[in-house]
């Protein structure tokens, strides 16, 4: 059993929602894009007036937003079509992306291994099963046979019984992350007549026995684009084989008196196969620290559950996971870089629980239990660790194949031994096994890709913000590369959430490198490379330090000779968008082409989106006077002044996206263009058959890739993307 709310909110960062729109010729094109309608409104809030210029676009039925989002969107496939040198780049990016067969899940149940994978040349992620490691991988689900024409739809989850018998799986069309839950019997691939809609927050968590599962649905009603959409989910336990319509409401605002639940929170409902008792998990919004309780078993299945308190989220307890009578806790109490405790499952509490690990050096990033112990993972300067802890509390250290990034663990807690996938900057993926005896055994289910990596570098630099704290800096390059302060370099930066980016091997930007291009990371504050303590310097008040220790990156790669002035372009999606629209708005003679991948550009207005209210635990609200004054000062949108002259700037957005609304990219591009003094472009790509990117096919994200890297190239004067006449 483990919970951990980083892995629901891992896929916040997902980025790069790219196109299947034909591409439109030159001539097609608008001369330029749409002026949008100026209706400003005002508002005084705690003394201070606010004037928004283009609210209007926060209502869908406005009969100007549609025009104006599409036309937006061919002005700037217009723009983009007339790059030399950009179908050419795209064929290069297809070529090496196409080459790996990516793995994004694994799961051992039973006799079987399940792998959800996007083959060598696939355009989607599949669920594919083998008996045993000698086995032979059969396809299970292909998202691709329930796609409607001209559109798509991605396996968003699924998680198999503890017997491998069955499969409980999500899916949705376009992106839009709206999954419907089905189950299939393994052995023969028969889609059962169960159907489960508003199942957007999966995986659903098998009973022990394998006989049904609990599930979090959102409420009766409610459809995209509402505000209260996330509000008062439940968590329900249904049957196989049942009416849904007779499932049990088990855990949800209410229901009982004991466990308070906030309309924000989502709740789920944890079972372990060989445990009897059940956790529930109460997820305040997008807060990393959760609530839980315990209740036996038998009580949950009959409909009523005797809830047990575990822990508060003033314990800071982030993660969880029970081994035998056990269970583990990871919290950041009194622990920056992160400690493990334990307690008895007949005494469940935090208060009762002792320590099983202390806080180390590295910090420790999740708990996986086996039934041989819990595995532990941990991250130290950018380099992963693994280690078993038992129940003596003997460590036993993992050896891993290569100093790199583990992307996931996966245990059996019916089975000794785990599973992980490991990879690099310059590394691609393998999945391993370590067996009982801690050996490490590299498997060939994700088989080596035809890419030679040799002609490729990364190195891990520090570097000293302007208030002395040093950051955290990857810099990928060819080895060929000449440090003269002529190369483009495209700096990428998030620091939302405590979410990591960690090293990952990013095929699309070999090619970028190829053409004499710089890949920085800079693992900015609000992000969780060096452990809590590095989210709250990035989070409220302190968000700030998130783009200026971007833009303290940016002029040490300057002085440093890795790039120069007029070939930097900035890069951030989702809450990385707040990074990268204040550094534009900042320090606009610094960056030469800003990039804002479906990001958050409006942070004022965002909590009255439909995933505004759950994210207030992060940003805060303009309710209180604190949470105004952090939000005002992340609100890009809000600081862009008239007659400034602004760099080229790409944004995107996807149609369906029910994470960072469209209209934050439309009121942006919006009021950049009417400010600008500059004849630089900015421009809105919306990609329609997608949302927030979670879910994209392989080929739109190779589109976008081309468009955004052209768009440098021809920004920065390489004479390779410059348009004729």
């Amino acid at each position: 059993m483990m919970i951990d709310r980083r892995r629901l909110l891992a896929s916040a960062a997902a980025l790069s929602a790219a196109v299947a729109t034909p591409r439109l010729a030159w001539a097609d094109a608008p001369a330029g894009p749409p002026v949008a309608s100026v209706r400003p409104v005002t508002e005084t809030l705690h003394g201070v007036s606010v004037t928004d210029r283009y609210r209007w676009m926060e209502t869908p039925s406005d009969p100007e937003w549609t025009p104006y989002l599409m036309g937006q969107n061919a002005y700037a496939r217009g723009v983009l079509a007339t790059i030399p040198g950009r179908e050419a780049l795209a064929g290069k990016i297809e070529a090496v992306s196409g080459a790996l067969a990516a793995i994004s899940a694994f799961q051992s149940a039973g006799p079987y291994l399940f792998t959800e994978l996007r083959p060598v040349g696939a355009n989607t992620f599949k669920l594919y099963v083998r008996e045993g490691m000698s086995g032979q991988d059969r396809l299970l689900i292909d998202p691709d046979t329930l796609a409607a024409a001209g559109s798509h739809v991605s396996l968003d989850y699924w998680s198999a019984s503890p017997d491998g018998k069955l499969i409980a799986y999500g899916a949705s069309p376009a992106g839009s992350e709206n999954s419907t839950l089905r189950f299939m019997e393994t052995a023969t691939g028969t889609v059962l007549p169960d159907v489960l809609d508003r199942a957007q927050f999966g995986p659903a968590f098998w009973t022990p026995d394998g006989s049904g599962v609990f599930l979090n649905r959102l409420k009766e009603g409610t459809k995209h684009g509402d505000p209260d959409h996330y509000l008062d989910s439940v968590v329900w336990h249904h049957k196989i084989g049942t009416d849904p319509a007779t499932d049990m409401k088990l855990f949800a605002k209410g229901l009982d008196p004991s466990v308070p639940i906030a309309d924000i929170a989502f709740p789920v409902v944890v079972a372990q196969a060989g445990c009897d008792v059940v956790v529930g998990v109460v997820q305040n919004g997008v807060q990393n620290e959760v609530e839980a309780y315990v209740s036996p078993l038998a009580a949950a299945l009959a409909g009523k559950p005797v809830w047990r308190k575990v822990c508060s989220t003033a314990d800071d307890v982030t993660g969880a996971a029970i081994v035998g009578s056990e269970t583990y806790m990871l919290t950041h109490k009194d622990a920056p870089r992160y400690r493990i405790v334990k307690a008895s499952l007949a005494d469940p509490s935090f208060a009762s629980a002792t320590p099983a690990a202390p806080e180390g050096e590295g910090v420790i990033k999740g708990l996986s239990s086996a039934r041989d112990g819990l595995y532990v993972q941990t991250l130290n300067g950018g380099v992963s660790g693994l280690f078993k802890l038992a129940a003596d509390g003997k460590r036993t250290p993992i050896k891993l194949p290569f100093e790199g990034s583990i992307g996931f663990v996966s245990t059996d807690p019916l089975s000794d031994g785990c599973w992980f996938l490991l990879d690099g900057w310059v590394r691609p993926p393998v999945l391993c096994r370590v067996g009982a005896e801690g050996a490490v055994t590299v498997t060939d289910l994700a088989p080596k890709p035809a890419i030679d990596v040799s002609p490729y570098a990364s190195v891990e630099v520090r570097v000293k913000a302007r208030d002395g704290v040093e950051v955290p800096l990857s810099i990928l390059y060819a080895k060929n590369l000449k440090r003269d302060g002529t190369a483009p370099l495209l700096l990428d930066a998030y620091g939302a959430y405590g979410i990591d980016q960690d090293a990952a091997f990013i095929t699309r930007a070999l090619p970028w490198l190829d053409l004499g291009g710089v890949f920085a990371i800079a693992h900015v504050r609000g992000g969780g490379e060096l452990g809590e303590a590095w989210h709250l310097a990035g989070k409220g008040l302190t968000k700030p330090n998130t783009w200026r220790d971007a833009i303290d990156c940016a002029e040490y790669l300057i002085a440093e000779r890795w790039t120069g002035k007029g070939k930097i372009a900035v890069e951030g999606g989702s809450a990385g968008g707040i990074m990268v629209g204040r550094f534009l708005t900042e320090r606009p003679d610094l960056v030469t082409v800003a990039i804002s991948q479906v990001g958050v550009s409006n942070a004022t207005r965002a909590e009255f989106s439909e995933n505004g209210p759950d994210n207030v635990p992060e940003f805060g609200t303009i309710k209180d006077p604190d949470g105004f004054k952090g939000l005002y000062e992340m609100d890009a949108y809000q600081h862009v002044k008239d007659g400034t002259p602004y760099p080229a700037v790409l944004l995107t957005t996807g149609a369906n996206d029910p994470r960072v609304a469209p209209w934050e990219a439309g009121k942006m591009t919006a009021r950049l263009q009417a400010a600008t003094s500059a004849k630089k472009p900015i421009i809105l790509r919306v990609e329609t058959d997608a949302g927030h990117g979670v879910g994209s096919t392989r080929k739109q994200r190779d589109d976008e890739t081309a468009d955004t890297y052209a768009f440098i190239l021809w920004q920065t004067g390489d004479p390779r993307f410059q348009p004729k006449g």
